[in-house]
C-alpha cells in the first residue's frame, strides 16, 4: 500500500517523547505512565509514536513538580481535571500553576480555581516553560519550511498551535499558510484572528471572525471573539449583537453574559444589564 502524504513527510507537528523527557527531566516511562493515567492525550504520528503539544508539556511539568510530594494516584486524578480546564494557544502562557497542600491550584488572569473541586482559590504561572520550549518550537518551524511543499493545512495548523505561546509572529505565519491551502479552515481562521487582535490589528481580526462565522454560523468562539473586537473598535451595538449570537447558540456561555452586562450598563440599559448579571452569577457561583 503506498504511503500517505503524512507518512511521506519528514515533518510532524508536536514534540517527540525523547525531546519532552530531556526538556522536563522526566523518563520516557514516566511520560507514558501519565498518558496511561489519562492525564494527557497526545496525538499519534505516522508510526503511531506520541506527539506532545505545548498543553501536554504544561500538564507534565505540573505532574513532575508534584510527584515527590503527593501519591501518584492523587497527582493523576488532579491532572486529568487540570487537562480539561487549561486554556489553549497563546492564552496558556498567562497561566500559573502550583500546589497548596495536596491540591493543585490554577490561575488564569484574575480567575483561580482548584481543578479537583472547581472551587476558587488564590494565585499561580507557566510563562517560563514557553521560553524553555521556544527552541524546540522554532526548530519545528524551520523543519516545516524546509519541506513546506509536503505539508497539509492541518500540519500548518498544528504547528501554529505549538508556536502560539512562544512565537506568535511565526504562529500567525503558520495560520496564514493554513488558509492559503484551505480557506475554509475555520479553526485556523479563528486563531489567526485572535493573534491579529492581540497584535493590535483589530479590523483584520474582525474580518477573519466574520469569515469564520460565514463557514460555521454557530461557532461560539468566533462570535465571542468578534464581540470583543467590536468592543475594542467602540462599536458597542454591534458587539451586543455578537454576544447575543453567542448566547443564542450557547445560553450557558458565562463570559458572554458578563460582557453583555457590562455593555448594557455602559449604554444605560439597566434592566438588561441586571438580567445578564443574574445569569452570569448563577452560571459561575450557582446563586
Amino acid at each position: 500500500m503506498p504511503a500517505s502524504a503524512a507518512e511521506r513527510s519528514s515533518f510532524h507537528a508536536g514534540y517527540a517523547a525523547r525531546d519532552v523527557a530531556k526538556l522536563l527531566d522526566l523518563s520516557v516511562a514516566q511520560i507514558h505512565a501519565f498518558v496511561r493515567g489519562g492525564c494527557i492525550a497526545p496525538r499519534r504520528g505516522p508510526r503511531r509514536e506520541y506527539r506532545f503539544s505545548f498543553q501536554d508539556l504544561v500538564v507534565l511539568r505540573t505532574g513532575k513538580a508534584l510527584m515527590d510530594r503527593l501519591p501518584f494516584r492523587t497527582v493523576t486524578r488532579a491532572l486529568r481535571k487540570l487537562k480539561l480546564q487549561l486554556p489553549r494557544g497563546r492564552e496558556l502562557a498567562g497561566v500559573r500553576i502550583t500546589a497548596e497542600g495536596d491540591t493543585i491550584v490554577v490561575r488564569d488572569g484574575s480567575v483561580a480555581w482548584n481543578p479537583e473541586s472547581g472551587q476558587a482559590l488564590l494565585d499561580l504561572e507557566v510563562a517560563e516553560l514557553a521560553t524553555e520550549v521556544a527552541p524546540l518550537a522554532r526548530k519545528a518551524a524551520e523543519a516545516a519550511r524546509e519541506v513546506e511543499h509536503e505539508l497539509s493545512a492541518e500540519d500548518w495548523f498544528h504547528l501554529g498551535c505549538e508556536l502560539e505561546a512562544c512565537d506568535p509572529g511565526q504562529a500567525r505565519d503558520a495560520y496564514r499558510r493554513v488558509l492559503e491551502l484551505d480557506p475554509s479552515h475555520v479553526d485556523g481562521r479563528i486563531n489567526l484572528g485572535r493573534l491579529l487582535h492581540e497584535a493590535g490589528e483589530t479590523e483584520a481580526a474582525e474580518a477573519h471572525y466574520r469569515m469564520a462565522l460565514e463557514s460555521r454560523p454557530g461557532d461560539v468562539t468566533a462570535a465571542f471573539n468578534l464581540g470583543v473586537a467590536l468592543e475594542d473598535l467602540s462599536r458597542f451595538a454591534d458587539a451586543i449583537s455578537a454576544y447575543e449570537r453567542v448566547i443564542a447558540s450557547d445560553p450557558s456561555y458565562a463570559d458572554a453574559h458578563y460582557n453583555l452586562a457590562q455593555l448594557c450598563e455602559r449604554l444605560g440599559r439597566s434592566r438588561a444589564a441586571l438580567r445578564h448579571w443574574q445569569i452570569y452569577r448563577k452560571l459561575t457561583v450557582g446563586e
